[in-house]
């Protein structure tokens, strides 16, 4: 760990007869869960080492194939753009979990292993007995229970859209975590073409170029560390900006994102307002700024249209599938419309 991550500031930690009550006290702050699925057989069997957690997960059936990510020796699984920016530096295969598992098996006996990864894979799909044996002692509503597989990986630093609750089933998982309004001092990369779905920070936690990216000494002073070990979990808050590194020859993480929204991203509005409004002249865009204080911002923006009869509200109306649907055909009609 390099000298700044050393000193960061520590996530708040709870034991895990405490952490459904502090997990509703946490809002919008990370906080660890200690020893939150210590019970889990799969913890257990991770402990006892590869060979134990191979032959467990093994014995509980294989499901459909999985995309696969996988590096050459020497990238330490740092899945991430090539130095040209023209692609990336690793490629995707399919592999169902026993073939995997016998891949990782066999990368530990390497001197210089290659590195393979499976995320967010849907645990009722590709291992289909896994979640009868595995129950989380949380509420996780809307969530689907997803797994991550692999040897050592660095993944970029990156957000998700809806809270999260990871859970460290085998190996090390050490999670950097910034507050979002950091994405200003994260630097990120091109917002349509990403290693695996989400915008990324182009800054190397472990080793930051100051020079080259001097905002980021901002963002180091707001970090928060935590170091997981098997059975131990952490819950991220919606938009919090996470880095994590794993270690060790076969790595299991089991995630939970609650409460997922299956609508309209709002990502996909952002990126459109960079088509609709960020290069109008300084007055338009500070007049479209008013619009979105009042309508979108605003604590009173869903009574907005308040002053107009229900059945005339049409997209300003008040959350429903109709209201969305309208909303859905009115942007559709506007995108494909004269350019």
């Amino acid at each position: 760990m390099s000298d700044w991550l050393a000193s960061a500031a520590p996530v708040a930690a709870v034991e895990a007869p405490k952490a459904a009550a502090a997990l509703a006290e946490a809002a919008a702050r990370p906080l660890v869960l200690r020893g939150l699925a210590a019970h889990w057989p799969a913890v257990a069997a991770g402990r006892a080492g590869p060979d134990a957690m191979a032959q467990l997960l093994k014995g509980y059936g294989e499901g459909a194939a999985m995309n696969v990510f996988t590096a050459p020796p020497g990238m330490a699984g740092h899945y991430f753009y090539r130095d040209d920016m023209a692609g990336f530096n690793f490629r995707t295969e399919q592999a169902r979990v026993g073939p995997l598992l016998d891949r990782l098996l066999w990368a530990r006996e390497q001197a210089a292993p290659p590195s393979f990864y499976a995320g967010s894979v849907a645990a009722a799909d590709f291992m289909p007995g896994f979640l009868a044996d595995h129950r989380l002692p949380l509420d996780t509503p809307g969530a689907t229970p997803r797994m991550w597989i692999g040897n050592d990986s660095h993944i970029a630093t990156h957000f998700d859209q809806s809270d999260n609750v990871a859970v460290v089933v085998s190996g090390v998982r050490r999670f950097v975590l910034f507050p979002p309004e950091q994405v200003a001092n994260l630097y990120l990369g091109p917002l349509n073409k990403t290693p695996a779905g989400q915008p990324v920070s182009m800054v190397a936690v472990d080793d930051p170029d100051l020079a080259r990216y001097p905002r980021f000494a901002g963002a180091m002073e707001a970090a928060q560390v935590a170091t997981l070990g098997p059975g131990d979990a952490i819950f991220i808050p919606s938009l919090w900006w996470h880095n994590i590194r794993a270690t060790g020859p076969l790595n299991l993480m089991v995630n939970y994102w609650l409460d997922a929204r299956a609508g309209s991203s709002p990502l996909l509005a952002f990126a459109h307002a960079l088509l609709a409004i960020r290069d109008l002249p300084a007055a338009e865009r500070a007049a479209w700024r008013t619009w979105f204080d009042h309508y979108i911002f605003g604590d009173d923006g869903a009574a907005a249209a308040d002053h107009l009869p229900p059945h005339a509200r049409g997209v300003q109306g008040a959350a429903s599938p109709e209201r969305d649907e309208t909303i859905r055909n009115f942007v559709l009609r506007g995108l494909m419309g004269p350019r």
